[in-house]
């Protein structure tokens, strides 16, 4: 994430569930499943099987900014499914210091209606693009080609513009 904590979808726009980045996606299953009412509704709405899904990843939501660049630089392809996601990756990848290896990230948004059947087909979506970007010989070089050519390609059936920019560290 981005922001300065978790949001989740609550039972209101004006209510979201809010938890501190680092909190284990077990933690906040439990906390949001504590009645069987509130369970349901959790479940009904997919936060609580996103929850399930971030846990089988990694123990807990991480935030993009308190990555050290060393961290991020292991990154070849970062993909936001938010423009304002992007737009912050990319302002934190352009105001961080440069470091010696200055290494190219390509940093590529799939704008996606944040809710979870959106979310699974620009998962797979997503998954497709990696899946060609990955067969390249040379990222740097062939990727905004990739990228462009997945766009006419592959995105036919939406209005979603792939974004992709290339910054370096």
């Amino acid at each position: 994430g981005t922001g300065s904590q978790v949001r989740l979808p609550g039972k209101s726009a004006m209510e979201p569930q809010i938890f501190k980045f680092g909190t284990p996606y077990s933690e906040m299953y439990r906390s949001l499943a504590v009645t069987p009412e509130d369970e349901a509704f959790f479940s009904h709405n997919g936060v609580l099987q996103l929850c399930k899904r971030g846990s089988s990843v990694k123990l807990a939501p991480q935030r993009w900014q308190d990555m050290t660049s060393k961290a991020v630089q292991k990154h070849h392809v970062v993909i936001a499914f938010e423009e304002r996601i992007y737009d912050a990756v990319i302002e934190d990848l352009q105001t961080r210091e440069p470091t010696e290896d200055f290494k190219a990230i390509h940093v590529i948004c799939l704008d996606t209606k944040d809710n979870p059947h959106e979310a699974k087909l620009q998962g797979r979506v997503a998954l497709e693009l990696c899946w060609i970007l990955e067969q390249t010989k040379d990222l740097d070089m062939e990727g905004p080609e990739l990228v462009e050519q997945f766009q006419e390609e592959q995105m036919t059936h939406t209005q979603i513009k792939v974004l992709h920019q290339i910054c370096y560290l």
